[in-house]
């Protein structure tokens, strides 16, 4: 569906003018969800990316309201329900600035940030991180949804912990194992491969010590962690000898491809990504 240089002009307009009132759905051709009720802060300087995000909301039936810059979108903080604020406005701008004068004048209010960057101190004032580029229309949605039901006072839990480590996972792909630790080998996340190799479900991993459950793993790695975590290098190994491997009575250890790299975890803290891919299997070790 292609859109006319009328309709590109008018939400062009919209963008550059503050005053512009809540965009309700329009009659389409595309069957629209009945409104929610819900009006969406947008905040992006790409005029292309608000007329899309404008237009595939309202066919789910918000309204939303369009800004183009920090002092834009400062003016419309008091009617709306929902922010979903661009990171990098361009110019030294930041969707952050925005979110922290919203935070104080609306604690109420949610704010979803949107970033095409991996490496993105937590901890702040937003309730969730998406990740452009691996976030689909889908996440976004399903994200306004929860926030929804939590303004209705359904117990919505919304985890920006989980999901940003997922999207940083959905990113490596699904066939890699992948863990998140902190400096001490404390894990914060485990993919679904990594799991279901180390024989435990996912949601076993977060706040258990790597060395602790699994005492085989060479004694080295206690170091080469913290390093990664704390001087913020990469570290490759090349001996496939596999990061984790079994006692000769449970027959012969994984030969692995194993990467470990830094990262900021969500409460800005030092941490790392283990990145293992395995050459050769063995039985799982925690089950």
């Amino acid at each position: 569906m292609q859109s006319s240089s009328k309709e590109i002009a008018g939400a062009a307009f919209r963008a550059s003018n503050p005053t512009v009132q809540p965009e309700t759905p329009a009659t389409t051709a595309l069957e629209l969800v009945p409104s929610p009720g819900i009006t969406v802060l947008l905040l992006d300087d790409d005029p292309v990316n608000l007329h899309l995000r404008g237009a595939i909301l309202r066919q789910h039936g918000y309204a939303t309201l369009a800004a183009s810059t920090i002092e834009e979108a400062n003016q419309l903080l008091d009617r709306i329900d929902i922010a979903v604020l661009d990171y990098h406005l361009g110019a030294g701008q930041f969707g952050t600035a925005v979110a922290t004068k919203l935070r104080k004048r609306r604690p109420q209010v949610p704010i979803i940030i949107m970033s095409a960057t991996l490496d993105r101190s937590f901890g702040g004032v937003e309730d969730m991180h998406l990740l452009k580029g691996h976030s689909s229309v889908d996440d976004l949605v399903a994200a306004l949804r929860s926030f929804q039901a939590r303004r209705r006072g359904a117990p919505v839990v919304v985890d920006a912990r989980d999901f940003f480590y997922s999207r940083i996972s959905l990113s490596i792909g699904s066939d890699v194992l992948v863990q998140i630790l902190d400096a001490d080998g404390n894990w914060l996340y485990c993919n679904e491969t990594a799991a279901a190799y180390l024989g435990q479900p996912r949601e076993w991993f977060p706040g258990r010590n790597l060395f602790v459950e699994i005492p085989t793993t060479p004694p080295d790695w206690t170091e080469i962690l913290r390093s990664v975590a704390e001087t913020r290098n990469t570290h490759i190994d090349r001996t496939r000898r596999g990061l984790f491997f079994l006692t000769p009575d449970n027959g012969p250890s994984a030969s692995w491809s194993v990467l470990a790299f830094p990262i900021t975890l969500h409460d800005g803290r030092p941490g790392s990504v283990l990145t293992a891919r395995i050459l050769e299997r063995a039985p799982t070790l925690l089950s």
